[in-house]
């Protein structure tokens, strides 16, 4: 068989994968943007905090369920008086500016209105449970990052992009995808007592976690980790105590006490300090929206434990949500925010911005990040 002839001049050429090139490039660039060692550290950070929550909420489903143990303000009070005794003192042994009773001469008032804020948000989240319904509460008390990025806006200064807003936007299905799954499961069939009072509980302790949240990210961030400890840790414990004997001192009166329920409260505790001790840490590095858009799983290790310790029905919607959380997650982290300090102003100077409002800013252009400041 003779070989075929040479193609002529007007024959079509080989042409180079430019359209290949170009996608290759676009998912290089988009994983060196999506998964850097800084978003990865978030995550990882973020976890850690949603374990330790699902802790709590273990602990104490335990203490109701199989105990009749009904005491959030206990519980509560257990970990303040750790706060205090480990925090507090180390304030009361500062000298100088950083001292405990410098601290207080000058913003006692201050601390007072952020204990109240903290303890009413947890007793009013937990009192919620007894009202209204599961999906009620879960859904319900997502409303507190709206309010949370509202106020970092006016308050922190931190200015939002679009793929912000649509990262949240997609965390939030997540939850919704939750919240199916749970009434799929039938995990939701309590209607409670009174759902508009438990749904109203929601909402006020969803705002007043959102308050407490950017109060603790403007401290560890222009002032330090101990002070906002301490001081939540002595307002907290004078707060949550006397709430206790006002309300609660028939339910712990009635406490059958043995070594088991003990260890329980003792488990709740140690987790709750270490969620305490640790968040300040990663708020440093990162910022209260995207904490608390990182515990939203908190919920799914709570149902993923519950298969095995409660008898909880699993369905593959779980799997899901988890997924469309942790994507809305990444990409919130993904993008810098922008913080716009006012030209004159008495705040003290930022020693630490975090994560998401400098070191993701480091892998920009320096004009860009020039024109920013400016």
């Amino acid at each position: 068989m003779d070989a075929a002839p040479p193609a002529g001049p007007g024959a079509r050429q080989p042409q180079p994968q430019g359209s290949a090139d170009r996608v290759a490039g676009l998912l290089r660039r988009l994983r060196g943007k999506l998964f850097t060692w800084n978003i990865l550290k978030t995550i990882a950070l973020g976890q850690i905090l949603s374990l330790c929550i699902c802790g709590t909420a273990i602990t104490s489903q335990y203490l109701a369920e199989k105990y009749e143990v009904n005491t959030p303000m206990l519980q509560s009070f257990i970990n303040y008086c750790l706060l205090f005794l480990v925090y507090t003192v180390m304030l009361a042994f500062q000298s100088g500016p950083d001292s405990l009773l410098h601290i207080l001469k000058r913003k006692w008032w201050k601390y007072i209105l952020l204990g109240l804020a903290d303890v009413e948000a947890n007793y009013l989240i937990v009192k919620a449970y007894q009202y209204t319904t599961l999906t009620s509460v879960q859904l319900l008390d997502c409303f507190g990052i709206p309010v949370l990025m509202a106020l970092s806006w006016f308050i922190l200064y931190a200015r939002y992009k679009v793929i912000h807003f649509v990262a949240v936007a997609i965390c939030l299905l997540g939850v919704g995808t939750m919240v199916g799954a749970d009434i799929l499961a039938k995990r939701s069939d309590n209607s409670g007592s009174d759902v508009l009072i438990g749904d109203i509980f929601v909402l006020v302790g969803a705002s007043l976690y959102a308050i407490s949240n950017v109060c603790e990210e403007y401290i560890v961030k222009k002032l330090s980790r101990q002070e906002f400890l301490g001081m939540l840790g002595l307002f907290g414990t004078i707060i949550s105590g006397i709430q206790l004997l006002l309300m609660e001192y028939k339910n712990i009166a009635s406490i059958h006490w043995d070594w088991k329920i003990a260890l329980l409260f003792v488990a709740f505790a140690l987790c709750m300090f270490c969620l305490y001790s640790f968040m300040p840490l990663v708020i440093k590095v990162t910022s209260a929206t995207s904490v608390n858009l990182g515990i939203l799983t908190s919920d799914l290790y709570s149902l993923f434990f519950g298969l095995f310790l409660f008898g909880y029905t699993f369905s593959g919607l779980y799997i899901l949500s988890f997924a469309v959380i942790m994507v809305g997650f990444i990409l919130y982290c993904s993008t810098p925010t922008r913080t716009a300090e006012p030209a004159e102003s008495s705040v003290p100077p930022v020693t630490s911005i975090g994560i998401d409002n400098l070191g993701l800013k480091l892998e920009e252009n320096l004009p860009e990040t020039h024109s920013a400041f400016l």
